[in-house]
């Protein structure tokens, strides 16, 4: 959420892996771009509202650079696969209004707001911002969307009202920064071209005493009702490693070895074990290599190989899981330019949240890259944040997808916990785990991810670990707390998720990745 410019590392792995580094990106825009015109909207069309409620429509884009512009796109006109219109997604801006009281209104209390029912242009992700990062929504917020192309409507939908949980800490220079937003979670609803939201304040809290009126609850300021196309997906397919040219000396089923430490990270002191050492010569050409190379997955590796990867001391046998297979950026089609250009370091990696991203369960697993370029782009360009959140990915199909940039071997500071960004990690479930069980296949994820992850900072899945708050709802700032090593969101802080089907399948998760360190 808030931009951290970290520009060296305190501490990072120092073993020297089998995997690429993160391509460089290239400087980042302002948070807010140029407003451009709302769609027409027809009064016979489909799901149109009223004239009068016909409200502006503000386009937050990439920098002019970007091909991403679709200002002058109709809400009905087809968008076309691979044109240069939209490759990199758009977002567009609706402020909320007032609606029309209901008879039943209680006195006092804060009017409803919402947008009528009204054309768009195309987009598959949808959330609700407002303007101080630090106020909270008490309220609900539902929304209904019309596929598009058609005149059909969904049902009301609820959207996560996700109150300042996943943020950087506060006083950080991510979170102090910038303009930052207040914001829900970000609901997937797929492929849509008609929008009706509304948000209804929580009933005003009952009096102390009969001396005193009831207390309206008032809703943010600026609430704006934020519409993300993710773009097209990548031209390549995500699950294929891509094929460098042999010419380069890098074997097409294999990622490069490559020293786990950027060129820009000072070779400090090392996190893991004496016994594993940095190789850190050439680390820069490397990088230009990889970038030109561009891959898309970071192949999985067997334990053995994993092993081969770090450069040990004769009869060493450090705890850490077999790489797994890791979808990159470039493989989920990240707009690098939409990022800051920096990157954010932190010390180490003492522990992992689990979360889930509560966008809903109504995505494939093909769909999951769209699910992502939404999340990101709603991260940056709606809520102000440098970067996409969480550190990594997973979907419900198991597949695990590099998040905040930086480097997946690296101790990348993300915004993901409130109070508890600093020496952890944050991995994000995608979908909504409050009342579904999360699939198998996610939490052996989570397992197989942690195995490899914390084990490169010698950290045990089954162990605790005592964190230093940064300030939370549940922990003032500076206080010590014991965690598990494997510690659900919930766990820093006062909040539903992970959702509490998915915060009971932790305890198989610790086991499951300490098994694959071999403990």
């Amino acid at each position: 959420m808030r931009a951290l410019l970290v520009t060296s590392v305190g501490v990072t792995c120092a073993a020297a892996l089998t995997l690429p580094l993160a391509t460089p990106a290239a400087s980042a825009p302002a948070p807010h771009s140029a407003s451009a015109p709302p769609p027409s909207t027809s009064p016979a069309s489909p799901g149109a509202g009223p004239p009068s409620a016909q409200t502006e429509a503000t386009t937050r884009e990439a920098p002019a650079s970007n091909t991403s512009d679709t200002s002058n796109t109709s809400a009905t006109e087809p968008r076309k696969a691979g044109s240069a219109a939209e490759p990199a997604g758009s977002t567009q801006s609706l402020p909320l209004a007032p609606l029309a009281a209901p008879s039943n209104r209680v006195a006092g209390a804060p009017a409803v707001q919402g947008v009528p029912q009204r054309d768009v242009r195309p987009f598959s992700m949808v959330g609700v911002v407002w303007d101080d990062a630090g106020a909270e929504l008490h309220g609900t917020v539902q929304v209904r969307t019309r596929a598009t192309g058609t005149t059909r409507w969904s049902d009301w939908q609820d959207v996560e009202t996700h109150n300042a949980e996943h943020a950087a800490d506060l006083g950080s220079a991510e979170r102090e920064g910038r303009t930052v937003r207040g914001a829900t979670a970000p609901l997937w609803v797929g492929d849509s071209d008609g929008v009706e939201v509304r948000v209804r304040p929580e009933a005003p809290e009952a009096p102390d005493s009969q001396d005193r009126a009831a207390t309206p609850v008032p809703l943010p300021e600026g609430m704006r009702l934020e519409l993300v196309d993710p773009g097209e997906d990548p031209g390549e397919n995500p699950g294929k490693a891509s094929a460098p040219d042999p010419a380069r000396g890098a074997p097409a089923n294999r990622a490069a070895a490559v020293p786990a430490v950027f060129a820009d990270t000072p070779p400090t002191a090392a996190v893991l074990p004496e016994v594993l050492t940095a190789e850190i010569a050439a680390a820069s050409a490397v990088n230009a290599e990889l970038a030109e190379l561009g891959a898309t997955v970071i192949p999985a590796l067997t334990q053995a190989e994993t092993l081969e990867s770090v450069n040990l001391a004769p009869g060493a046998k450090p705890y850490i899981g077999p790489r797994p297979k890791i979808v990159t950026r470039k493989g989920w089609g990240a707009d690098e330019k939409l990022r800051e250009k920096n990157f954010g370091y932190t010390k180490t990696v003492k522990a992992a949240f689990v979360h889930h991203s509560a966008t809903g369960n109504n995505y494939t697993c093909k769909q999951a890259p769209s699910v992502l370029r939404s999340i990101y782009r709603y991260h940056v360009k709606s809520s102000g944040w440098r970067d996409f959140g969480y550190n990594f990915a997973v979907d419900k199909c198991g597949n695990i997808y590099e998040g905040r940039a930086g480097g997946v071997t690296k101790a990348v500071l993300g915004a993901h916990t409130l109070g508890f960004n600093t020496n952890t990690m944050g991995i994000a479930v995608l979908g909504s785990y409050a009342s579904t069980n999360p699939p198998a296949a996610a939490v052996t994820a989570v397992s197989k991810l942690t195995a490899w992850k914390l084990g490169l900072f010698g950290g045990n899945p089954k162990g605790k670990v005592t964190l230093v708050s940064g300030g939370s709802n549940k922990y003032k700032a500076g206080v010590k707390v014991k965690m598990n090593v494997i510690s659900g969101h919930r766990d820093g802080f006062a909040t539903e998720c992970p959702g509490a089907r998915l915060y009971k399948k932790l305890g198989k998760a610790r086991t499951s990745s300490a098994k694959l360190q071999g403990r």
